[in-house]
């Protein structure tokens, strides 16, 4: 059971992992320096903090539990 956990866990940060990936794209094609007084690359760190950051402990989560096996 816990292997399914495991694998389950590496599948969803990978999911989340292509979500940022798309998003950043999505986001850089609608960012305008003139219309935008942030910088593009805060942009990115919002998008980090909210989906690699979850993706990065989800994968640390599937390695401990494939090792407790």
């Amino acid at each position: 059971m816990k292997h399914k956990i495991s694998k389950l866990c590496n599948i969803i940060s990978l999911i989340f992992i292509v979500c940022f990936v798309i998003k950043t794209i999505y986001d850089y094609g609608s960012y305008s320096s003139t219309l935008n007084s942030a910088p593009f690359y805060l942009w990115i760190l919002a998008n980090a903090i909210c989906l690699v950051l979850p993706a990065l402990i989800l994968f640390i989560v599937g390695i401990v539990l494939k090792k407790k096996k």
